[in-house]
C-alpha cells in the first residue's frame, strides 16, 4: 500500500521520531517509504554512504571502482526536509527508555526503532578465520581484498623470477552466489592481468579453487543451474571441490577435516553471514537463525510495540515454519513494508502481516554467463541470464552517475579489457 505525501512540518520536533540504524538495503528503502511523510527520520550508520553488496565482488577484483557501488546517503535523502543523517556507531539500544546510545556517548531519543544493521560474515568458530581469511561483505572489505589480490601478483612476478617453478593458489571458501561470483571474477583478472598488464606468471601454475562442504554450487538454484555454473567455472580454470570442510586456516595455508593442507596465497571466505555481531547491544528480543532477530508478521520485535526489524538482520516470517533468505530483494521488500506499517500505527490503523513476492533468484559466473531462476521456476542461463543480471543489478544501483559509469564499464569490458581500476591503493588497508 502506497501514502500520498504530505506537507511536512516547519517544526519537524513535533513530529513521531523514527530511528533507522543502518543505511544497506533495508534501511535505505524503509527511510524512502516515509520521506515526506508526518514523521521525522534519523538514518544511524557507521558509513556515510550506501554500499551496493552484489557488486562488491567487481570491486574486489578490480572491475569496479569503489565510488562505482557507493552513493553519500544524505544525498539519497536530499529532497527530503524529513529525512537526516547521523555518522556513527551504535553502542546500545535502551527499549525502556527509548534511546539509542552511539559510540561517542550520545544519546538520540526514539518514538519508533528500525533494526537494519544487516549483517557480517560467519566464520562458524574456524580456527584462524577471523584472522586469515579475507571476507567480502563490506566496501572495506573489497578494497583490501583488492590491494591484497593485486599485491600478491606484483609478489609472484618478483618470485618467479628467481625460482621458475613456484606455484600460486588462491581458495574461495564457499559455493554461494558471493563464491562463485568472485572465484569467475578472480580467474578473469588473473588472466587479463597477465595478458594485459605483462605480469611474466605461468598461468598453469595459478590455481583457483572454490571449496564448499554442500554437494553442489548455489544450492538455493534448481540443480541444472548449478551443473551449468560447475561447468562455466571449470572452463575458465577454476577448480571446484564438494564436501570439503575447513578446519583451520593459517596465514598461508588451508586446513581440511580430512587432513589435507594447502599452501595457498590468499583465502576468500564466502561461506555465509551472522546477523548476532552486527546487531547493537541491548536487545531483548528472541534470537532467531544467523543471530537474527525473530519479528512479528508485521515486523515488530515479538516483545515489543514499537521497535521493527528488517533485512538482514531479522528472521522474516515466510510462512509458519520458514524464514525468509538473506537477500537484497527480502531486505528491500520488508523496508518498504516496515515503513507502511509504521504510518499505520503513528495514524492508529492496524498494522498488516508481511508478504514476500519472489522475483527470482540470479549469480553471474563471469563475462557473458549467468544464471537466473525466475519466479515460475524456469531457469535462465548463459548470455541472457546475464543481460538479465546486468540489467536488474542497474536498475537497483542507487545514483544515475554509478549505474551511467558502471553500464560503460560493463560495455567496454565486454568489448575488450581496459587497464582499469586495477591499483593498489595503500590507505585502504587502513580502512575501517
Amino acid at each position: 500500500m502506497a501514502f500520498p505525501p504530505h506537507s511536512v512540518p516547519r517544526d519537524l520536533a513535533t513530529l513521531p521520531h523514527v530511528v533507522i540504524i543502518g543505511g544497506g538495503f533495508a534501511g535505505v528503502a524503509a527511510a524512502k517509504g516515509l520521506a515526506d511523510q508526518d514523521v521525522r527520520v534519523t538514518i544511524i550508520d557507521q558509513h556515510n554512504f550506501h554500499t551496493f553488496v552484489p557488486l562488491l565482488y567487481q570491486v574486489a577484483t578490480a572491475g569496479l571502482e569503489p565510488a562505482d557501488v557507493a552513493f553519500p546517503i544524505r544525498t539519497i535523502f536530499g529532497h527530503a526536509a524529513n529525512v537526516g543523517f547521523r555518522h556513527g556507531r551504535v553502542r546500545s539500544v535502551d527499549q525502556s527508555r527509548g534511546l539509542v546510545t552511539l559510540a561517542d556517548g550520545s544519546g538520540i531519543p526514539y518514538d519508533h526503532l528500525v533494526i537494519a544493521t544487516g549483517a557480517a560474515a560467519a566464520f562458524f568458530g574456524v580456527p584462524g578465520a577471523s584472522q586469515f581469511a579475507m571476507p567480502l561483505y563490506t566496501l572495506a572489505d573489497a578494497r583490501r581484498l583488492r590491494n591484497r589480490l593485486l599485491s600478491i601478483l606484483e609478489e609472484a612476478e618478483v618470485a618467479s623470477e628467481g625460482d621458475a617453478s613456484s606455484d600460486l593458489t588462491f581458495v574461495v571458501v564457499g559455493g554461494g552466489p558471493t563464491g562463485v561470483e568472485t572465484s569467475g571474477a578472480l580467474s578473469e583478472l588473473i588472466a587479463i592481468a597477465i595478458r594485459r598488464d605483462g605480469l611474466r606468471l605461468d598461468p598453469a601454475r595459478i590455481r583457483v579453487l572454490l571449496v564448499d562442504m554442500a554437494p553442489r554450487l548455489l544450492t538455493a538454484f534448481p540443480t541444472r543451474a548449478s551443473v551449468y555454473a560447475k561447468r562455466r567455472l571449470e572452463s575458465s580454470g577454476v577448480e571446484v571441490e564438494f564436501g570439503r570442510s575447513v578446519v583451520g586456516i593459517d596465514k598461508h595455508a588451508i586446513r581440511f577435516s580430512d587432513g589435507e593442507r594447502i599452501e595457498c596465497a590468499a583465502v576468500i571466505w564466502a561461506a555465509g553471514v551472522s546477523a548476532g555481531d552486527a546487531l547493537p547491544q541491548d536487545l531483548t528480543a528472541t534470537s532467531g537463525p544467523g543471530g537474527r532477530v525473530r519479528v512479528r508478521s508485521d515486523l515488530r520485535l515479538l516483545d515489543s510495540e514499537n521497535v521493527w526489524a528488517v533485512g538482514d538482520a531479522a528472521a522474516v516470517p515466510l510462512d509458519d515454519k520458514q524464514f525468509c533468505a538473506q537477500l537484497a530483494p527480502v531486505a528491500i521488500q520488508s523496508g518498504r513494508h516496515c515503513a507502511e506499517q509504521i504510518l499505520h500505527v503513528v495514524r492508529g490503523e492496524a498494522t498488516q502481516a508481511f508478504r514476500y513476492h519472489d522475483k527470482g533468484i540470479m549469480a553471474t559466473i563471469g563475462r557473458n554467463a549467468a544464471v537466473a531462476e525466475l519466479p515460475n521456476g524456469v531457469v535462465v542461463k548463459g548470455r541472457l541470464g546475464w543481460l538479465a543480471w546486468l540489467g536488474l543489478h542497474l536498475w537497483y544501483l542507487v545514483g544515475f552517475r554509478n549505474r551511467l559509469r558502471v553500464l560503460i564499464n560493463w560495455t567496454w569490458r565486454y568489448f575488450d579489457w581496459p587497464s582499469g581500476p586495477r591499483l593498489i591503493v595503500a590507505d585502504a588497508e587502513t580502512v575501517d
